[in-house]
């Protein structure tokens, strides 16, 4: 008595497999990670480094508490005005996250910069493939030739 049991895969599993065995989907799913650190290490760079920065220039002025009240209290601290039910147009977050986009902007821009220049020096360095070579030694040798 055989019993085998087989079980039935859809196409579409087949070419899901292909499709995730591309190489650019790998490549998108590293640079998904990477870039998911790297927001981490900007949004680090943006609360605990630039932000105490700016306030310190603009006089202690904290971002996060620059708000507008529409309807409810009037109170001192986003926090408060928000516990309390208060409507509120959050200026201050806008701006936190306007500045947090304009350095991630400026990190990745050198960052590309950074890489850019690294595959350009890379290219510069590589040596002369056999083609190249054998090319190089035909020509040299046709111009000997009387």
């Amino acid at each position: 008595m055989d019993n085998k049991f087989s079980i039935h895969k859809p196409g579409w599993v087949g070419e899901f497999q292909k499709f995730i065995m591309r190489g650019n989907v790998i490549d998108m799913a590293v640079g998904i990670i990477i870039g998911a650190a790297f927001t981490a290490i900007v949004s680090s760079l943006v609360k605990d480094v630039m932000t105490p920065c700016i306030g310190l220039l603009t006089g202690g002025i904290d971002f996060s508490n620059i708000f507008i009240t529409l309807k409810g209290p009037v109170l001192p601290t986003l926090a408060e005005a928000t516990k309390a039910g208060a409507v509120t147009i959050n200026v201050g977050v806008f701006l936190n996250a306007l500045i947090q986009f304009l350095i991630v902007a400026f990190a990745v821009f050198w960052l590309v910069k950074l890489v850019s220049s690294l595959y350009k020096k890379q290219e510069e360095v590589a040596e002369p493939t056999i083609s190249e070579k054998l090319l190089t030694e035909i020509r040299d040798l046709l111009e000997r030739k009387p």
